[in-house]
């Protein structure tokens, strides 16, 4: 038997192979791999903070610092790569100033943002969802910013929380303040009539990276909104007697439960929160007016809508262990029952003129005002609507929501509606209830308050006790005021 020897050449070829093979194996063991390539970066400037958005290729651990003079946010990615070219940001409204990338010491990418104020930042990462992929959320709040740029008047804002104050019972014990005489109130003359403007709350749904639903041909509910809820503002401000207050006033997210924040900061005398419909299917179509339900959605299709509604918040970046069922709400709802009682009779008064508009400019999706549990309806003090202008789902009624003159009937139809309550119904101390009150003639049994009247002395002039003149002219507080026309009731 033969043995066969391989030349010299063969084996030096054969052990160097395996040598590269096993030098590469180590290589491959001992180098960081790169877990994550950021594939896009978006930024959403909103008033009161910017929200910055890292698209990933897969999750990447990131350390967020700040640093002073000069002012920076430093954005640090584990094991990561930048697959985007930084330049094409669009900073304009942002506290961002120029933003810059390079490579980690010990490897990793570094992005470092120039800033021209002081921010407060957090972050959070998102995994995938049905829109997008890995995400690095990094959201720069303004220290000591309102999320509205519009504030109300200092002279007015001190007027309504004297109004407020005077509405409330005050308890002696346990520190609260103690409770005023009635008969020694009831002697302050009448304050000068403030002819307020009635403010609208005007929230256009989604924002930011949150699109909203999207149309067969590609519209974005969140555009189509924007633009209904601008025309709105517009018409608004364009009526004496009425101011608008928008929620967003640009392309980016607020969460669910800050826009009736802001709506009550703003001491908003009513909220409309205005979307466009979808479903899984083309056919449905037409508008909706939404209030809140108590009892949770009065149709299946109402239940449906107020979760994928109150959804958003994930879709728009809140961190997805947030449980949406926030038991604080649920016991101030119980608490406050009674206001939340008085509070959706009116939202369900406004609605339905606001229906009754809508069916003149376009196919109505139900004859009546549903009910469901949108998170954005749960304001207690503030009546609230959700007005869905549309099935954006439907190819016929995307066309019509892209069109601008139909955008224009529909604002219209809605300000129309809301306009007929608060004539009819115009809060105390606005200016629409001093017109009213200055175009009529009173009766027989009715007194217009002149300067330096008291509510003691129109009391003893007409024979009536003050508690009766009060609650027939159903004042909570002791609160008159020049031009108020008030009814006196038969002794």
């Amino acid at each position: 038997m033969s043995t066969r020897y391989l030349p010299i050449g063969h084996v030096g070829r054969a052990v160097r192979c395996h040598l590269l093979l096993a030098l590469t194996l180590l290589t491959a063991l001992v180098a960081p791999t790169q877990a994550a390539q950021v594939d896009n970066i978006r930024l959403w400037a909103a008033p009161d903070h910017a929200r910055l958005v890292f698209d990933l290729s897969d999750h990447a651990e990131a350390n967020i610092f700040t640093l002073d003079n000069p002012r920076r946010l430093v954005i640090d990615l584990d094991q990561s790569g930048l697959d985007t070219d930084l330049s094409s940001l669009e900073l304009e409204g942002s506290a961002i100033t120029a933003v810059r990338s390079g490579v980690r010491d010990g490897g990793g990418l570094r992005v470092v943002l120039d800033l021209s104020r002081e921010v407060e930042p957090r972050h959070f990462t998102l995994p995938p969802n049905e829109q997008y992929g890995h995400r690095l959320v990094v959201d720069m709040e303004y220290p000591g910013e309102s999320a509205v740029q519009n504030p109300i008047d200092p002279i007015e804002a001190m007027i309504r929380e004297q109004e407020i104050a005077a509405n409330r019972h005050h308890g002696e014990a346990d520190g609260e303040s103690p409770r005023l005489d009635p008969e020694v109130v009831a002697q302050q003359p009448a304050a000068p009539h403030p002819r307020r403007d009635i403010i609208i709350a005007i929230d256009a749904g989604h924002g930011g990276e949150d699109p909203g639903a999207i149309g067969p041909s590609g519209t974005r509910e969140k555009d189509v909104v924007m633009e209904i809820a601008r025309r709105l503002q517009r018409l608004v401000d364009d009526t004496e007697g009425f101011r608008a207050v928008m929620i967003r006033d640009g392309d980016y997210y607020v969460g669910l439960r800050q826009r009736t924040r802001i709506a009550r900061e703003q001491k908003a005398d009513f909220f409309v929160s205005i979307h466009a419909d979808a479903f899984n299917s083309p056919r449905p179509n037409g508008s909706s007016v939404y209030a809140l339900s108590q009892r949770g959605a009065t149709s299946e299709t109402a239940q449906w809508l107020a979760a994928s509604e109150n959804q958003a918040d994930l879709i728009g970046g809140v961190d997805g262990n947030l449980s949406l069922n926030d038991k604080d709400e649920v016991l101030r709802g119980v608490l406050l029952d009674l206001t939340m009682t008085a509070t959706l009779n009116d939202s369900l008064a406004i609605g339905g003129q606001v229906l009754d508009q809508l069916g003149r400019v376009n196919r109505l999706h139900k004859s009546r005002v549903e009910q469901a549990g949108f998170m954005v309806l749960k304001s207690p003090d503030i009546p609230s609507l959700l007005i869905e202008t549309g099935f954006i789902s439907n190819p016929d009624e995307e066309r019509r929501l892209r069109d601008s003159g139909h955008q224009q009937r529909m604002s219209e139809s809605i300000f129309e509606g809301i306009q007929a309550h608060f004539h009819s119904n115009p809060p105390p101390a606005s200016l629409l209830a001093w017109q009213r009150d200055n175009q009529r003639t009173p009766s027989g049994n009715e007194y217009r308050i002149q300067p330096g009247d008291t509510l003691s002395q129109i009391a003893a002039r007409h024979g009536v006790p003050v508690a009766q003149l009060k609650q027939a002219n159903e004042i909570n507080g002791d609160v008159i005021r020049v031009g108020q026309v008030l009814r006196i009731p038969r002794s």
